[in-house]
């Protein structure tokens, strides 16, 4: 059974991850959205790997990004769907890292790219337009996130606790 200070700490970490992931897409905002984009805040998708509160944070925090990124309603919605499959299929798989890690490029390849394709690139094949979607997908979950769960698991315990 939690306790209401784990409860806290966990609402916290959520919080940060959220506000984390929403001030790294907005900084990096010319890559970040489009037909060609590598959203590396999408590395940390893999942190359901380790944190279960980082599922809806991250789903929270993709919300905001399409919001105050000026996405359209169809983006802001199955966007952020997406990103909340990808990380529920994330934690789920834990224990298969590399399977884990391919959840986000799977789900975003697929609905972001469709997304793009019908509401911003309409001229842009369907096809090509989940590709490209998936190829930045799969820089920030296939190389930069491990990089990313590698330097956590390097952290005393106490953080995940």
């Amino acid at each position: 059974m939690k306790t209401q200070t784990q409860a806290t700490r966990r609402l916290a970490r959520g919080a940060v991850i959220a506000a984390l992931y929403t001030a790294l897409t907005l900084l990096l905002a010319p890559i970040s959205y489009g037909q060609f984009q590598v959203r590396l805040s999408e590395a940390m998708t893999l942190l359901p790997i380790l944190l279960p509160e980082a599922v809806p944070a991250l789903a929270v925090g993709c919300l905001l990004s399409n919001i105050l990124g000026g996405c359209t309603i169809f983006d802001i919605i199955f966007g952020t769907l997406a990103t909340l499959l990808a990380a529920l299929c994330t934690r789920r798989l834990r224990g298969k890292f590399w399977l884990a890690a391919a959840m986000p490029v799977l789900f975003n390849g697929v609905i972001v790219g469709a997304v793009v394709h019908y509401c911003y690139s309409p001229a842009f094949p369907l096809l090509l337009c989940m590709l490209t979607v998936a190829i930045g997908e799969a820089i920030a979950c296939m190389i930069v996130g491990p990089l990313l769960i590698g330097a956590l698991r390097r952290i005393p315990g106490r953080v995940f606790e």
